[in-house]
Order: structure tokens, then sequence, then C-alpha cells
């Protein structure tokens, strides 16, 4: 944009001049005569010019920077889509661990019953030594998950640390389910009019676009304005001069060795591809938003089918742990029914984990998961305000850049 604003600028110089001169003689003076030249001297001149028309060349160079800087703003919705995704996984990652191994413990504890009580009917000679190795290999199987959960937990909840930049602490429950889209066509419509990634590439192809006719009007005349102003000072005489001028300057680039058409070729070509890229884009996120809907789907399915099972397996264990006391039921029926109960609930906790970071990969399929369309009790970033500030800035060194560059840092720092 500066490229249609005048220009103005200044130069000077200092000239020592030393010289030397010899004439031949003449009839006259026969000898001839010499002379030396040793002068300082010193111009300073004022020069502005100003660009009146040139086909649009310039304006649409403008233009294909602002659809750049846009094309850059989604870019930027795009990573904070990525940034929350990460930290939603890594939040449910911690639930997760905390949930399996609380699971873990609970099944040591159960465990731990059921081998006092196998001892006790070894004792009285209702079991054999058989049944309470039997006991004693599955508190130790037991054991051994809970070690491993806990590993699990804390890997968790580094990663958390990493997505989040803090320790998990005292995490509260998981909130409601986003809204979402009814239907997958109508998840996709939505996608293709908002995601940031279409964006990016749509403000591209404009860009690519506005490229191509500027340089293409670079090939034609421009006009320009052009004054300047002069002084010039002699030392040691009472010599000086000063000039102004004023005029038009008509131009055309004729010849370039074939630059200005290849920068027209390399344009039309880049906009080719940012087209074929457009496409790609389209396909790649329809296709996301497609998966992230199946593995949604494929979670509640999950959900209910383990709630029931963890129904089925718990009235089941009771029962044999009730026929077991009454010698109906051997150990090994006992382990196997505790087994399966802890297996449904750990299945539960799995899908459950896997709704949660499916609804909302569904949300960055579609263009959906920032902070402003959740509604976050954080401060948004807006990059337009920005660039409000710096679009018409002043000079770097005048009093209203220096406040500029200040209110930019605060912002940076924010």
């Amino acid at each position: 944009k500066s490229s249609l604003k005048p220009v103005v600028q200044w130069t000077g110089n200092l000239t020592k001049a030393l010289g030397r001169s010899v004439s031949a003689g003449s009839n006259f003076i026969p000898a001839g005569t010499k002379s030396a030249t040793n002068s300082l001297s010193t111009s300073v001149n004022l020069i502005a010019s100003l660009l009146v028309y040139d086909f649009g060349a310039t304006q649409y160079s403008v233009e294909a920077a602002k659809e750049t800087v846009l094309a850059t703003r989604q870019s930027l919705v795009s990573v904070e889509q990525q940034v929350l995704l990460r930290a939603v996984d890594a939040y449910m990652g911690v639930i997760q661990a905390q949930q399996l191994m609380s699971i873990s413990e609970n099944n040591v504890r159960v465990l731990t019953q059921e081998l006092r009580a196998a001892r006790d009917r070894f004792e009285v000679g209702e079991v054999t030594r058989t049944d309470v190795s039997l006991a004693e290999a599955q508190l130790a199987s037991a054991r051994s998950r809970l070690a491993g959960s806990q590993g699990d937990l804390m890997s968790a909840k580094a990663y958390y640390k990493i997505a989040i930049g803090r320790n998990p602490g005292q995490l509260s429950p998981p909130p409601r389910l986003p809204t979402l889209e009814s239907s997958v066509a109508a998840a996709k419509a939505g996608a293709v009019r908002r995601h940031p990634d279409i964006l990016t590439v749509q403000h591209q192809v404009a860009a690519a676009e506005l490229l191509i006719r500027s340089s293409e009007a670079r090939m034609k005349p421009q006009v320009s304005v052009q004054g300047s102003y002069g002084l010039t000072e002699n030392f040691g005489s009472d010599a000086s001069s000063n000039n102004t001028s004023v005029g038009i300057q008509f131009g055309q680039t004729i010849y370039q060795g074939g630059a200005l058409s290849a920068g027209v070729r390399k344009n039309r070509a880049q906009r080719d591809a940012q087209r074929g890229n457009l496409f790609v884009t389209v396909d790649n996120v329809e296709r996301a938003v497609s998966d992230a809907y199946a593995v949604l789907s494929s979670a509640r399915a999950q959900i209910d089918a383990s709630q029931r099972q963890v129904r089925a397996a718990q009235v089941a264990f009771q029962g044999i742990r009730e026929e077991a006391s009454l010698g109906a039921r051997t150990t090994l029926e006992v382990l196997g029914a505790e087994q399966s109960l802890n297996e449904a609930r750990s299945s539960v906790v799995t899908a459950q984990t896997q709704l949660y970071v499916a609804a909302y990969s569904v949300l960055s399929a579609t263009g959906q998961l920032t902070a402003q369309a959740l509604k976050l009790p954080v401060q948004i970033y807006d990059p337009a305000a920005y660039y409000n500030l710096v679009k018409d800035g002043p000079a770097k060194y005048s009093k209203e850049g220096k406040k500029l560059d200040r209110v930019l840092r605060a912002l940076q720092k924010d």
C-alpha cells in the first residue's frame, strides 16, 4: 500500500575539486599561462515522486497482500483448533487414566478379599490348594495391571502438562457433549463454508488471481509526478544556486529479458496449483468429517453395549460369588466373573473417552473448535485490531510511530 503514497527522499554531497591547467603560448604571451583550481562545494536536494496511474498494477498487489493476510489469519485459526483438540485429548486422557486406575485399585481390593476367603475355605477343607494358588495368581496379575495403570496415569499427566502448560491437579468431571450437526451431510456443508483450511486456500487462490492481474498490468505504461528542490553552496566564494523542478513522467518497460512475461506465467501456474490444492483440501475436510462422525457413532454404540455388559457382568458376579459361598461354584469361576466385570467397566471408560474426543473432533473437522465458538472465558486474540493499527501506521521515528510500537509490543506480550 505504501507504493500508492508519495515517496520523499533527500540527498546531499560535499565536493572537493582540485585542478591545474596550462595553456599554450601565443604571439602576445609566448610562455603561456598556468592556473590552479581548489574549491569546496556542498549541495542538498529534496526529491518527491508520486505514482499517478499504472493500470492498477500496484493496487492489485495491495489487494493480493490483503488476501495473503486473510489466509494467514485462517492458518492461525487452524492452529487454534489443533491446540484445543490436543487439550481435549490430554484432558480426557487424564480422566480415563484416573478411572482405569480406580478400577484396578478396586479389583485389587476385591481379589484380596477373594484370596482371604479362599484361604479360609481351604482351612476348613472346602477348597484345595489349587484354588488358593489361582486366587494368588489372579491377585498378582491385578497388582501388575494396577502398576501399569499408575504408569499410564503418569504418562497422561505428562502429556497434559505439555498440551496445557501446567499440571492437571484436581480435574472437574467432563462437561456435557457439545451440540453437533444433525447429519453428516449438514456437517459437510458447514465445514466447506467455514473450515479454516478451506478458507486459507480460497484466499490463496484469490491472491494468485490478483497477482496475475498485477503482473499483466506491469507490462503497460505508468504515469508519475516528480518534483525536486536543490541548493548548492560554494565555499570560498559568494556563488550559490538553487533550482526547483516539477514534471510528469511517462514510461513503459518494453523489454526486460522476458522477466515480465515469465512473471505472468509463474503467477498463472501458482493460481492453477492453488486451485488444485483447494479441491484436495475440500476432499480432505469432507473425509475428516465423515471419519469423525463414524468414530462418534461407533463410540456411542460401544458405550451402550458396554453398559449392558457391565449390568449383566455385575449380576453374574454377584450370583456366582453367592453360589461359591455355598459350594456350588469354584474359585476359578468367581475369579473369571470378576475379571469379566472389570473388563466391562474398563470398556465403558474407554468408550466414553473416545466419545468425547470424537465429539470435539467433529467440531474441529467442521471448523467450530475455536475459543470464540465455544465461548471460552479467555481473552480472544483479534488479528483485525493488529491490522488496523499497522495498515496506515505512521513513520517509525515519529512520535506517533513510537506510540504505535509500544502498543504493538503490549499486544504481543498479551
